[in-house]
């Protein structure tokens, strides 16, 4: 299926690397002005703007930790006041900290929450905001089958991605009169960055696991995210779409 979004404006966090780079490019393609966002790695950010020259007239760049409320709230009145309607925001940002509960700092605990849970509530809530004045939009976010499952040494991580899980479902339920759709892709071993920290032998247990004995690509979500994010998603809302080769 191709997808045209032209006219249409699409904010993605964490939108600069990984899997919200890939979403950002993909929009881009598809015709939407994209305002991508990042936290504090200038040089994968500026690698993107380079890259992606070509689009220039339709890519903005926003530099912000979306733990700080105020912070989110400025960067929604600019995205208003500079290209008006907001049609799609997807949240990809995301941190791991990872320990067993038992060695667990305290600081590790609420920094994976806070960026994970809290920023994704703090986007979802300015953007319907926005949203609802147009009455129509389309929110996803990207989860994980950790919430679902849990796994030793990142209880803080599957917290914070069953509390998006929570919050989606409640949100599409809140925003459904005005036509704004709420939902979740839920990618699982993709091969990005955030994973190439794990051992090679945790990688290869993993990979075990999955039944189409592979990891997923950053397309493979891409696309997912996509279909959401468009018109004809739209008796879809309060879902959690998996990408996990089965697991």
């Amino acid at each position: 299926m191709k997808f045209d979004f032209k006219g249409q404006t699409a904010v993605v966090t964490g939108g600069t690397r990984g899997i919200g780079r890939a979403i950002s490019e993909a929009f881009l393609k598809a015709g939407a002005k994209v305002i991508a966002t990042y936290r504090s790695n200038e040089e994968e950010a500026q690698k993107f703007i380079e890259i992606n020259s070509a689009h220039a007239e339709y890519l903005d760049i926003h530099k912000f930790d979306v733990t700080h409320y105020d912070k989110v709230e400025t960067f929604f009145k600019e995205v208003e006041s500079k290209h008006g309607a907001l049609q799609i925001v997807v949240v990809s940002s995301g941190i791991r900290a990872d320990s067993i509960v038992g060695m667990m700092k305290t600081e590790d605990w609420r920094n994976v929450i806070d960026t994970n849970l809290t920023g994704t509530f703090n986007i979802c809530k300015l953007s319907v905001q926005c949203m609802m004045r147009q009455k129509y939009g389309r929110i996803i976010t990207l989860t994980s089958p950790v919430g679902k499952f849990g796994f030793a040494g990142q209880a803080n991580y599957a917290a914070s991605k069953a509390g998006q899980v929570a919050l989606v479902k409640s949100l599409s339920k809140e925003v459904a009169s005005r036509k704004i759709t709420v939902n979740c892709v839920s990618p699982g071993f993709i091969d990005t960055d955030f994973i190439s920290d794990l051992p090679d032998e945790q990688k290869n247990a993993y990979k075990k696991q999955i039944p189409l004995k592979r990891f997923g690509s950053v397309q493979d979500v891409v696309a997912p995210v996509l279909f959401l994010a468009s018109k004809e998603s739209s008796y879809i809302t309060g879902s959690v779409l998996e990408v996990t080769g089965g697991l």
